[in-house]
Parts: C-alpha cells; sequence; structure tokens
C-alpha cells in the first residue's frame, strides 16, 4: 500500500529523518528568502514553490536529497561538480549541501524564466 502523499511542505518535512530535515529545511528557508512571495504546495508528490507556476521542487530519497530546478541543470553544470545531476534534478548529501550562491542563481533564472513564460502567454493571450 502507497502512503498517501504529504499534505503540506511540514507534514512531508516532519516524517524525513533529522538529517534530511533539516538539510531541506535550510533550502526551504534559502528559497523562501529568494522568493517571499511564491506560494508553497506539494505537487508531484513533492514540496513545491510555485511563482508564475511551478518553480523549484526539492525531496529526500532513501540515500539523498534532492533540488528539482527543472531543466536549467546544464546551464550550471560548471558549478555543480561533485554533484549528482540528472536532467532536471540535482542530488546531495545532507551533510553536503548545495552553496547559497548557487541556489540563488538557479532559483532566480527560473523565476525570470517562469515571468517570461507568463508573458508570453500573456501576449498571446491579447492577439
Amino acid at each position: 500500500m502507497m502512503k498517501p502523499p504529504a499534505a503540506s511542505i511540514d507534514d512531508y518535512l516532519a516524517k524525513l529523518p533529522a538529517d534530511q530535515r533539516a538539510a531541506l529545511e535550510t533550502l526551504r528557508g534559502q528559497i523562501r528568502a529568494l522568493v517571499p512571495e511564491a506560494e508553497e504546495a506539494i505537487s508531484y508528490g513533492l514540496p513545491t514553490f510555485k511563482f508564475s507556476g511551478n518553480l523549484v521542487h526539492f525531496g529526500a530519497a532513501a540515500k539523498h536529497c534532492a533540488f528539482y530546478p527543472g531543466g536549467v541543470v546544464d546551464r550550471f553544470a560548471g558549478r555543480l561538480a561533485g554533484f549528482e545531476t540528472a536532467k532536471g534534478t540535482i542530488r546531495f548529501q545532507p551533510d553536503a549541501p548545495l552553496p547559497p550562491d548557487l541556489i540563488r542563481d538557479i532559483v532566480q533564472y527560473r523565476v525570470v524564466q517562469n515571468l517570461e513564460i507568463a508573458a508570453e502567454r500573456a501576449a498571446r493571450r491579447k492577439r
């Protein structure tokens, strides 16, 4: 039987081991400070920040934590040496979190991306 999805980010984090919870709480605080107007949600079963659409997700797996900024990972590849990455995923260990300046740059890049997409959508609607 699958466990029910978390009702909120707090609910999601409460179920994690202490080290993962602490690492993801820190990440959450960093994202919140960067985009205070973003809305917290659970999307795809993961803690999500929404700002003109899904902005970033984060979560925990059995052996790592992960930050899911979407298809921008390649753009930051040079700064992700030492982290395991996949197309839209950056994996990290709770005791070796992502550098705050990297999180800042990725999140700010995603904000701009989402605003551009929203502006394009609005422009198409006006035509």
